[in-house]
């Protein structure tokens, strides 16, 4: 365990998660995780399948009564990794969505495989630059730009399904709010004064007032709205804009965080002030590059966190270091701006 000038308290592991051996049932005040989606995102080796339900068994036997999680999900298995929170003893209370209209569409024109099947050469009609950074190959074959052929299906029953895709673009990304259930026969009062758990920080998480805006509702609060669960990444101007915003990641090839899910810290710095109290601890059991504990440690609680990647155990190691000696580092309205 070390120590260090903010008081607070973390242990990171270089070893799977399963098990959780190394802590006390009954201790730890929150989970906060982005574990794998079973999507195989960008062809990690990583997320091929959903994590056992061993490892929500294990989170649950060590959360105190009460205590609640945030779990990232995917749009196209959270149904499943739901049915698993919930046959390991969680309760289901909600599901926020990180709302964002940057999401890349996972489509294509199926009116080319057409020509392709029936062996007709489709039009080539130019070329463009592709510049998002797609990573086909994952986290180190980084690409700022790459020309691509622009085709036209040329086929007659390709010309009527020109356009065609896949799907829609996903403009957002679910996160499973859980919580353990209160102990036997306690109120969610007597919880709270036994545990420290059962509740929500929502005075922490309120969203302020708009400049010059007028307080709304019957009993407004000083401090602004209560947190929804829509958690938007840009203002959509559509004249009743209040919801918590926090911008996506901008990875770049220089950085040497080079974890292709990095989550950003603002809206870490969200959940770990929704979910907790100064002096709580979170647990992270899929810890990643270690965005978690970064926000956690900056908000002046402890952190356990497990990550089997050696690659990315190394990154976590080097960032939560230096976030312990600048503590102040993302505690500012514009931490979404840095990244370590």
């Amino acid at each position: 365990m070390s120590n260090y000038q903010t008081s607070k308290e973390y242990k990171i592991f270089n070893k799977s998660c399963y098990g959780l051996t190394e802590l006390k049932e009954n201790s730890i005040e929150a989970l906060i995780t982005d574990p794998p989606y079973g999507i195989s995102y960008q062809n990690n080796y990583w997320d091929k399948d959903l994590p056992n339900k061993q490892i929500w068994q294990d989170s649950y036997k060590i959360l105190k009564f009460g205590s609640f999680g945030a779990v990232f999900s995917s749009i196209r298995l959270m149904h499943r990794l739901m049915v698993d929170l919930e046959d390991s003893g969680f309760l289901i209370k909600d599901v926020l969505f990180w709302v964002y209209l940057n999401g890349m569409p996972k489509s294509r024109d199926v009116a080319l495989d057409i020509d392709k099947e029936l062996g007709i050469e489709s039009t080539k009609v130019g070329s463009y630059k592709y510049v998002q950074g797609y990573k086909k190959e994952g986290a180190e074959s980084y690409r700022t730009e790459q020309e691509k052929h622009k085709f036209e299906p040329l086929s007659a029953l390709g010309k009527k399904y020109k356009g065609s895709g896949l799907g829609v673009k996903p403009a957002y990304e679910p996160i499973i709010l859980i919580q353990k259930p209160l102990e036997r026969n306690l109120t969610v009062a007597k919880n709270l004064i036994k545990y420290g758990t059962g509740a929500l920080n929502i005075e922490q998480t309120r969203i302020p007032y708009e400049k010059g805006e007028t307080k709304v509702g019957h009993n407004p609060h000083k401090l602004g709205r209560v947190t929804s669960n829509i958690l938007r990444t840009d203002e959509f101007k559509d004249g009743y804009d209040k919801f918590f915003v926090v911008p996506k990641v901008r990875q770049h090839a220089e950085d040497f965080n080079n974890h292709p899910t990095l989550k950003p810290i603002d809206i870490m710095h969200h959940l770990v002030k929704l979910l907790t109290w100064e002096n709580q601890t979170v647990l992270d059991p899929f810890m990643g590059s270690g965005s978690t504990g970064i926000s956690t440690l900056t908000l002046k609680r402890n952190f356990f966190g497990y990550e089997i990647d050696k690659n990315y155990f190394d990154i976590a190691e080097k960032r939560i270091k230096y976030i312990i000696a600048k503590p102040t580092f993302f505690d500012t309205r514009e931490s979404h701006k840095k990244a370590i």
